[in-house]
């Protein structure tokens, strides 16, 4: 989120030749305090959809829960 971002504390999930990666590992680490090497082009963006899912799929619990105790 933005106070992640203020903070530097975003974490980078990568895919791509390993080679490059290592190249912008260090401008990454200056933006973020986690960068994870996923593997292969489009890793990087699957792992960032599953977080995402993950994410909503615990937001969306919490408001059900939250929803039924005011009911």
């Amino acid at each position: 989120g933005v106070g992640a971002a203020r903070a530097g504390n975003l974490t980078f999930m990568v895919g791509g030749m390993e080679q490059e990666f290592d190249a912008a590992k260090e401008l990454l680490t200056c933006m973020g305090s986690n960068v994870v090497y996923c593997g292969e082009v489009g890793t990087g963006q699957a792992a960032k959809i599953c977080n995402n899912m993950l994410l909503a799929i615990s937001m969306i619990g919490t408001a059900e829960a939250m929803n039924l105790g005011i009911r």
